[in-house]
Parts: structure tokens; C-alpha cells; sequence
């Protein structure tokens, strides 16, 4: 069965989603694509808690996300990305959402 991860990431204040993107552009978003594949996409809040990132990825099971997610910190560029990009990070939080129908 199919899961989606939602990742939330607020930022302190003194950064916004726009400083985080140029980050992850340059740094960040081909490795992060190519290894887990399955983005549905990456949104800013609007509306209640201001300054988070939330991104959202959709993986075939739980053992598929755990491989894909290993794979990734191992990966010598996206660790270099999370050294750029941990300061800017004020909390985390992360679901995994299962399909109710």
C-alpha cells in the first residue's frame, strides 16, 4: 500500500520559504528528486503557522521510504545541502499518511 511523508520545517525568522528554495535549488533538489522520486510537491503556509516549508512525497510502502530516505543521508552532496540548510530550521515534524479510502 501506497504512503505519503509530509514533512513540515518552520524557519526561524530571520529566514523565509525564499531563502530556503534558493538553497534547495542549488544545492538540494536533484539529488533529493532523483533519489526518493515520488515529490507530489513542495508548499508554503498561508494561513495559521507562518514561515514553514512543507513538502510531501508519495512512496510505494514503508520499507520503500526507509531505503530511499537511507540512501539519501548517505549521499556525500545532500549532506553537504543539510549543512547549508539546518540553520535556517527553527522545528520539524513529519507524518506518514496511509490512504482511508
Amino acid at each position: 500500500m501506497a504512503i505519503v511523508e509530509e514533512r513540515c520545517y518552520a524557519l526561524h525568522s530571520a529566514f523565509g520559504p525564499s531563502d530556503y528554495f534558493e538553497v534547495y535549488k542549488k544545492l538540494g533538489q536533484e539529488v533529493q528528486t532523483r533519489v526518493l522520486g515520488g515529490l507530489i510537491g513542495y508548499f508554503s503556509s498561508e494561513v495559521g503557522e507562518l514561515n514553514v516549508i512543507i513538502s510531501m512525497w508519495r512512496y510505494d510502502s514503508f520499507e520503500d521510504r526507509q531505503r530511499r530516505r537511507a540512501e539519501l543521508a548517505a549521499h556525500p552532496q545532500w549532506q553537504a545541502y543539510l549543512r547549508e540548510i539546518r540553520p535556517m530550521i527553527r522545528s520539524m515534524e513529519n507524518r506518514l499518511l496511509t490512504p482511508f479510502v
